[in-house]
């Protein structure tokens, strides 16, 4: 094994697994595979993103070395950010909304990050007030649900490392729309490749923005934020499927049970999703993108 210059290094080579033993649970008739992007320090797919928007902006002059970094995140994205920018010098500051529970800020902060509340409005207000914040400290606002940088990532790492190592082996990629990052880069990237394979978005059913139905609250983290994203390219999607956060937590228990792979909720909706798209004969070797890993103590 090299000696690896940085961890980042590790988060960035994510394998592909076989699912045999979930994929034997529900008797299909060829094995899921799974592209495991959780080896970073929040154990989601977030960390590389964050890192390399941060180089991506680097490179471009947009983030000058000490400068104020400034996300609207609460969730895994910030986390990971926060943790880049520590590493990387620049103070972090993530705006959340005032309803966000004591011990959630505590961790963010413990990781670097200082918090600015904001008092309801939904996401349009706490974009305004990451913009005026970015405004006040002369900071950088990664914007990360609208910038391209965001897909960009997934153009250069995750598109090209699923063709490179399961190409050959899947006709469908299996992938949960958050940002709308990870599927729009991957899909943009492996149409340019080949063009028979499926992409595949999944939704929570309970908030079901991208296929036009009921928005409400649901308990997949990391997916279905209740709006499409800017960066969601639906041109390049052919199928849109939706998945209870009932049925998403049973498929992550059962991988784990028969495979030993720790999924999250997110994970889970995939391989539900999976598992319709073959039930009706639309895929008949589909690989799912594992965006986070369940922790366990």
């Amino acid at each position: 094994m090299p000696i690896l210059r940085s961890y980042y290094q590790e988060v960035y080579r994510s394998p592909v697994v076989r699912l045999d033993g979930y994929s034997g649970r529900h008797n299909l008739n060829a094995s899921i595979l799974a592209y495991l992007d959780f080896g970073g320090a929040t154990g989601t797919s977030k960390d590389g993103l964050a890192e390399t928007m941060l180089a991506f902006a680097t490179e471009r002059g947009d983030l000058k070395p000490g400068m104020p970094v400034v996300e609207a995140s609460s969730g895994s994205f910030g986390a990971a950010l926060a943790i880049s920018c520590a590493t990387t010098g620049h103070p972090c500051y993530l705006v959340v909304p005032t309803s966000l529970p004591i011990m959630r800020r505590k961790r963010l902060q413990e990781l670097g990050a200082r918090i600015v509340a904001c008092s309801g409005g939904g996401r349009r207000a706490l974009e305004r007030v990451a913009q005026e914040t970015a405004q006040r400290y002369g900071g950088y606002y990664t914007h990360y649900f609208s910038n391209d940088d965001n897909p960009e990532y997934h153009r250069r790492v995750t598109g090209p490392q699923i063709l490179k190592h399961a190409g050959e082996s899947i006709d469908a990629i299996v992938i949960g729309v958050g940002s709308g990052g990870t599927i729009t880069g991957v899909a943009e990237y492996i149409r340019a490749w080949n063009s028979m394979i499926r992409i595949v978005a999944v939704e929570p059913a309970e908030c079901a923005a991208i296929s036009g139905g009921f928005i409400g609250q649901h308990g997949i983290a990391g997916i279905g934020p209740g709006f499409v994203p800017e960066n969601y390219n639906p041109y390049v999607v052919d199928t849109v499927l939706t998945v209870t956060t009932a049925d998403a937590e049973r498929a992550a228990r059962e991988v784990l049970f028969f495979d030993g792979v720790p999924a999250c909720a997110s994970a889970g909706a995939t391989l539900a999703a999976a598992v319709q798209l073959m039930g009706t004969g639309k895929a008949k070797r589909p690989l799912c993108v594992f965006a986070g890993r369940k922790m366990y103590e």
